[in-house]
């Protein structure tokens, strides 16, 4: 059984790391879709945030990485998968949350929407936080996935 993890991923830090690892004792295949809002200004544009989130999952085939744009109900109707991941880190996040599963649930009845807890020690890292980290030259790399090559990243971006 596969899941989406949805979400803009700008930039993906160790909390969705951990996130869809643990995923992957519900499902069998994780797709993360890397997904482009017309409402958000991102640091790095989506094929490098696809890259990355590929380089942190190169050595399992159980983790594949899309992008996409448009409503996520249509990339599951295009996948033929109906079960979306999403991490919670505070109620206002299930407040969010909620709201957009419902919704999503209208659009399309098929789709589940999973809700994840995120470990303790990743509750308070947001991708906006380690955006204004690494955007002050600051030392981000306790918030992002250990085998993410920091250095290669402020060379694409000049951070």
């Amino acid at each position: 059984m596969k899941a989406i993890f949805p979400g803009s991923f700008d930039p993906f830090t160790a909390g969705h790391e951990a996130l869809v690892q643990r995923s992957l004792r519900l499902f069998s295949e994780i797709i993360v879709a890397v997904g482009h809002n017309s409402e958000k200004r991102y640091m790095f544009d989506i094929g490098t945030r696809v890259e990355i989130v590929k380089s942190v999952f190169r050595d399992n085939p159980r983790i594949k990485v899309i992008s996409y744009s448009g409503l996520t109900v249509d990339l599951c109707r295009s996948l033929d998968t109906y079960f979306l991941i999403r991490g919670l880190r505070t109620s206002s996040d299930f407040e969010f949350e909620r709201a957009i599963g419902q919704i999503n649930k209208q659009l399309e009845p098929n789709i589940e929407t999973v809700f994840m807890l995120i470990a303790p020690e990743h509750s308070a890292v947001s991708s906006s936080i380690v955006r204004d980290i690494l955007t002050n030259s600051g030392d981000a790399s306790m918030f992002l996935p250990a085998n993410l090559d920091l250095k290669s990243l402020k060379t694409k971006k000049n951070i």
